[in-house]
């Protein structure tokens, strides 16, 4: 794949995204901005989290890293793919109408795994909510798959913008729906909420995710994709077989991430009976993770999702020391924007989440910066990481790379739980993302490893050496800034706002003037993923 055809297709998807995690933070700011970071936010994120966890332990995992090779090798079908694209859509979408009802049924057990102590004497309230909450929320797990599905079909056909542009939809509707909340109400609680705002908030929030499937109906139809009911599992098997694998791999990550959430819930509580009215559990790292998401999103899904049908050609023409080339590649483009932003993140976190939650306290929001500064060095290996399995995925590989999640998720549990039985409880979330970026740290070691039987050898040294100037030029600019700020020990958030957009503009122009001066040639695709955007559109 020529840089060019990458910078124009990761272009036209990074823009995508930038417009999706702008409206998606405006949604999350109004989130906090309604029902604050304390307990009753977790009830409600928890609540919401919980069909993306069941959704990708189940089915997600499985779609994202397995149709889409499977996909391209049915369009040598004679009605071109669409009877595979078919019988797959029909099949995953009647076993996700399985898993909502059972859902539902089990909701209780549910918020009991996610949630122990919300089971505590005391807090029977906020148990019961979050099991109204997880009910309403349970029905996106169908969506989500719907959306996941018909966005790989399109992917396969090479339309990659689509499937970028549908969650605005999505933050769009939630804007509106929380915008109503902000003005309709005040000062909601665990106390005061009523079950009709129960009910319109959890109701309303599954139908964001429902408009963001169904904006894609008329996207596959255009493309030419006829999809229709067809039940069967002809020409399945061997996508099933592969995603027993993958399904393992995400079964580990996702349990991961259930004890994420339950550290952090019981670090809440715990805080909540010794007097602290902070928020410190799972909603300020929710929110922090979100933030720490946004570089990866926007660059690093672009590429590899613009690689991934490339790897699968290259693989199936025999040429593994090209995919290797091009995993090489992709992780220096990547570098490029994840290193100066993981630096960005450690030394700005509070700023940053000072300004983006202007509507709690600054005790609140400076917490959610704390947090995202402990997982901002985790930004580089976990983006790394995931464009490593892309090339397992592409040799349809699922097995190996279990191995891999499962040290990167004990070395996290571990330290998770070390967290919460040695830190004091209102530190103990912050401990949760300095165990993220140290498990992924030490699990890209391990993946690089393991890939090394399909692509050869994948030394650190083919992109240490480009990732330390990155990271040099990054320090350079940031960290006068960081020691200035500091010094004027700003407090009112008109200087916060202020200090923190000169942050970005000197910050990102200064590196980008740095890291050329220190032979980053990779600088260049900034230039050349924004020239390709701006092109596409004139020819519109």
């Amino acid at each position: 794949m020529k840089p060019q055809d990458l910078y124009r297709a990761s272009g036209t998807m990074a823009l995508g995204t930038i417009f999706s995690r702008i409206t998606g933070f405006i949604y999350g700011i109004l989130i906090v901005a309604v029902l604050g970071t304390t307990l009753l936010a977790d009830t409600y994120n928890v609540a919401n989290t919980m069909p993306n966890i069941l959704y990708n332990l189940l089915v997600g995992g499985a779609l994202a890293a397995i149709f889409i090779p499977q996909l391209i090798r049915s369009f040598s079908d004679e009605d071109g793919g669409d009877g595979f694209a078919s019988r797959l859509i029909t099949t995953v979408c009647f076993i996700l109408l399985v898993l909502v009802a059972l859902g539902m049924v089990f909701a209780p057990a549910l918020v009991h795994l996610y949630a122990p102590e919300f089971s505590s004497p005391g807090f029977e309230l906020e148990k019961s909510i979050a099991i109204t909450f997880t009910r309403y929320c349970l029905p996106q797990i169908f969506f989500l798959g719907l959306f996941a599905m018909l966005g790989q079909v399109a992917n396969a056909r090479g339309s990659f913008a689509p499937l970028m542009w549908a969650p605005i939809a999505n933050n769009l509707a939630g804007i509106s729906l929380f915008t109503w909340f902000l003005l309709s109400t005040d000062n909601l609680s665990i106390g005061a909420i009523t079950p009709t705002q129960i009910q319109i908030m959890g109701i309303g929030t599954s139908a964001c995710i429902a408009i963001q499937a169904l904006i894609l109906v008329p996207v596959v139809v255009r493309l030419g994709i006829k999809i229709r009911p067809k039940f069967g599992l002809y020409g399945l098997r061997k996508s099933f077989t592969l995603a027993g694998w993958t399904m393992v791999y995400v079964l580990i990550s996702q349990l991961g991430y259930l004890v994420t959430v339950n550290v952090s819930t019981s670090a809440a509580v715990r805080s909540a009976k010794e007097g602290i009215i902070t928020g410190v559990g799972f909603t300020p790292f929710r929110n922090a993770y979100l933030i720490m998401l946004l570089p990866y999103s926007i660059i690093t899904v672009s590429i590899i999702t613009a690689l991934l049908p490339h790897l699968s050609k290259l693989v199936i023409d025999k040429k593994p020391e090209e995919v290797r080339e091009q995993l090489i590649r992709a992780i220096k483009l990547v570098g490029v924007i994840t290193v100066p932003s993981a630096i960005a993140l450690f030394f700005f976190g509070p700023l940053i989440t000072q300004v983006l939650f202007f509507g709690i306290s600054g005790e609140d929001s400076r917490f959610i910066g704390y947090v995202l500064s402990a997982l901002s060095f985790g930004l580089i290996f976990f983006s790394i990481n995931l464009i490593l399995i892309r090339g397992f995925n592409a040799f349809e590989d699922t097995r190996t790379q279990v191995v891999s999640i499962l040290v990167i998720n004990l070395l996290s549990v571990g330290l998770s739980y070390g967290a919460l039985f040695t830190m004091k409880s209102h530190l103990v979330t912050v401990g949760l993302g300095a165990a993220f970026s140290i498990s992924y740290m030490v699990g890209l070691w391990v993946t690089l490893k393991l890939l090394a039987r399909h692509t050869g050898r994948i030394r650190l040294q083919d992109f240490a050496g480009q990732h330390a100037r990155i990271f040099l030029a990054a320090f350079l600019v940031m960290g006068p800034m960081f020691l200035l700020i500091s010094f004027l020990n700003l407090t009112s958030a008109l200087s916060l706002a202020i200090a923190l957009f000169l942050v970005l503009i000197l910050g990102f122009f200064g590196y980008l003037w740095t890291a050329r001066f220190l032979g980053v040639q990779e600088v260049t695709m900034v230039r050349h993923i924004t020239s390709s955007v701006l092109s596409r559109n004139k020819a519109r």
